[in-house]
């Protein structure tokens, strides 16, 4: 038996719209869920504060992981190779 398509009429508040800037985050899980916390560092400061938690299930935690390595394979080829920096020459923590 296949599965009926259901459109999802998604609603975005103004607010929410203006989105968030995150440098830094952090995953964390259990049995049941994953957390992930996006926080934002500032440059020279020690101490970087969380603007957003996302709790999500396993299965979620998954389709997005190959949602983002999908997305960031079409923004490489586009534009070009993205070079990750190491900790020690940004002065920052990546989790």
């Amino acid at each position: 038996m296949r599965e009926k398509e259901v459109e999802i009429k998604i609603q975005l508040e103004e607010e929410m719209a203006q989105g968030m800037y995150s440098n830094l985050s952090a995953v964390n899980h259990n049995g049941n869920e994953f957390t992930f916390d996006f926080m934002y560092l500032q440059p020279q400061q020690p101490k970087a504060k969380v603007r957003a938690r996302v709790i999500s299930s396993p299965r979620h935690a998954k389709q997005l992981m190959l949602t983002l390595q999908e997305n960031l394979r079409l923004y490489e080829e586009r534009f070009g190779k993205i070079a990750l920096i190491s900790p020690q020459q940004e002065n920052t923590v990546l989790q």
